[in-house]
């Protein structure tokens, strides 16, 4: 369904890829992209990738929105795992995709329940394991 504020709808495989993700642990990431007017699945990672093949797959002059299942251990010694949404719009894509995915953020992340963390990054820095890290403690 087309968002009327942007004019983009989401593809339903972003859904259903997003819950193999969040019940069945199917992927560590998912990166999504604007094509032909509607949000749909470009990359995803397998459950045995790191976080860093995950910022390999972002392009460095594309914007592009994405998932990631971090998983970590508490101070508590437990494992657990939080879901990432990340907006990457880097400083060196073009003003009109950044325009176009600022403005079809919020609804397409609204899709996707079950999300715990938002990040918005324009360079590598900004979302760092660091980063990552700081956002779940």
């Amino acid at each position: 369904m087309a968002n009327s504020a942007s004019g983009f709808g989401v593809d339903d495989d972003c859904k259903l890829k997003f819950i193999e993700l969040k019940a069945k642990r199917s992927f560590r990431y998912i990166i999504f992209k604007i094509a032909d007017m509607q949000v749909v699945v470009e990359k995803l990672g397998q459950p045995e990738e790191n976080y860093d093949d995950f910022a390999a797959n972002l392009p460095a002059d594309e914007c592009r929105y994405a998932v990631y299942d971090f998983d970590f251990i508490t101070n508590d010694n437990c494992q657990k795992s939080k879901i990432f949404f990340i907006s990457w719009s880097p400083d060196t894509a073009k003003i009109r995709s950044k325009m176009v995915y600022a403005s079809s953020k919020d609804r397409f992340r609204r899709e996707l329940d079950g999300i715990q963390v938002e990040l918005q990054a324009t360079d590598p820095s900004e979302m760092s394991m660091d980063v990552i890290k700081g956002r779940v403690y």
